[in-house]
């Protein structure tokens, strides 16, 4: 027996959207998004499908998922929402790690003409710093090409020059600028004790950060949305080593290019992997509540633990001392996580 669903559009219209769909209880969620994406003239990644007007009941575009599984009978109305203009996530990730590798040979070879006394010859360190990051966002760019598979197809165009920007300019131009500069500190003379070990965590932090994909590519097929419980070096400790072993890798450049640039950049990167391995962390529990071990550390094992700061709610402010039972009384009606960052 088939049924109707009446359709409706959620934030601003849709031309071409149809008032109901006709369908069958067997027919999978997918189904569901082609034929109103057919009917609309719209391209299913553009369209998100909900079962209430504010948007927190998403139904899911799957081939596993039947209409019957899910709350579509009951509730017999869907939203649709156009998520606007859409690129492919190997498009951005392929533009994004651009920036730096056009930014830092370019303003390496051109130092004559960017830098006044830009004639002086770069230093060893100016040197292993460009080969260093270049290698870095190569490595990114063969990932993205030849390992990665994404979960999602598309994203919204907009997302291009939100990362872009970030690759661009602050990992591009502004790291650039301020290392090869012969007035940086990366231009002083390299210290063999410092510069030689730095080196080696690089690399440690690369393999390890490449070890860390192989582990999460193996978890999806090819083509595939299927999610699972990542295993492997690192997965132990940290809910993200990825992140981990990245952050080891940007710590070794910043110890050998000595470049405030290389911070910055750092400390916006640290915090946006912040809030991906706390929703990771999240993700992983709520889809394997009987399997998944918890972690304790998220991202820097003894360094950030986000989970822990729910605990602080639990906590009776008379078990505490007189002061401390009144700061406790007023933070537990904060949300403490959002204002913290790691250390």
């Amino acid at each position: 027996m088939s049924i109707t669903l009446q359709v409706k559009p959620r934030a601003r219209p849709i031309r071409g959207l149809p008032e109901s769909i006709r369908l069958e209880p067997t027919d999978n969620t997918a189904k569901l998004y082609e034929k109103i994406a057919a009917q609309s003239n719209y391209s299913v990644y553009r369209l998100r499908i909900t079962t209430d007007s504010g948007g927190k009941l998403p139904v899911p575009s799957s081939r596993d998922l039947l209409l019957h599984q899910t709350s579509l009978l009951s509730h017999g109305t869907i939203f649709v929402k156009d998520l606007g203009p859409q690129i492919s996530w190997q498009t951005v990730f392929v533009v994004e790690y651009l920036g730096p590798l056009l930014f830092h040979p370019l303003v390496y070879l051109l130092r004559p003409y960017i830098y006044h006394d830009g004639l002086r010859a770069p230093s060893s360190l100016q040197t292993i710093s460009l080969l260093m990051i270049t290698v870095h966002f190569l490595k990114r760019e063969l990932e993205t090409l030849f390992l990665h598979r994404f979960s999602n197809a598309s994203m919204p165009l907009f997302n291009l020059f939100k990362n872009s920007g970030h690759y661009w300019f602050l990992a591009g131009l502004l790291i650039a600028y301020v290392t090869y500069s012969p007035t940086s500190a990366t231009a002083a003379p390299s210290n063999p004790a410092i510069t030689y070990p730095a080196i080696a965590l690089y690399f440690l932090g690369e393999l390890g950060n490449l070890n860390a994909h192989l582990c999460l590519r193996r978890l999806r097929s090819s083509g595939g949305t299927e999610r699972g419980i990542p295993q492997g070096l690192g997965f132990n400790l940290v809910t993200c080593p990825n992140y981990m072993f990245e952050i080891l890798a940007w710590v070794a450049i910043a110890i050998v290019n000595r470049s405030w640039s290389t911070l910055v950049f750092m400390g916006v990167a640290i915090i946006q992997m912040v809030l991906w391995a706390r929703k990771k962390e999240s993700r992983l529990r709520k889809d394997f509540p009987d399997k998944y071990k918890k972690k304790r550390y998220t991202m820097l094992p003894g360094i950030y633990h986000p989970m822990q700061l729910k605990s602080l709610h639990q906590i009776s402010p008379a078990a505490l001392p007189n002061d401390c039972g009144k700061a406790l009384s007023i933070t537990s009606r904060i949300d403490i996580a959002q204002y913290l960052l790691p250390v």
